[in-house]
């Protein structure tokens, strides 16, 4: 008699640690696709701050080529002497 009731407490507590678990290991799923999900967007962020990167590096190429040109044209202007939009030198004359 007293063995049915140990055999009764026991399969009693299994079924309680099987109704405990099976919500734990579903939120378990959960947590590993939300897991997968951080981990794609990280991706995707890192990927993104690669092309910020080059985008500042060409944004910084056509900054120097900008003032490249801007000296450039302050040297012609400057030889023109007028603001006429002919050339100062006497070629065509």
């Amino acid at each position: 008699m007293v063995m049915w009731i140990v055999i009764a407490v026991v399969v009693l507590a299994l079924v309680l640690l099987v109704a405990v678990t099976v919500p734990v290991v579903g939120r378990l799923s959960a947590l590993q696709r939300a897991v997968l999900r951080l981990e794609r967007r990280q991706g995707e962020a890192t990927q993104l701050q690669e092309g910020a990167a080059e985008l500042q590096e060409t944004l910084a190429g056509l900054e120097r080529r900008a003032e490249t040109m801007q000296e450039r044209l302050a040297v012609i202007q400057a030889g023109r002497g007028d603001q006429s939009g002919k050339h100062a030198l006497p070629f065509g004359r």
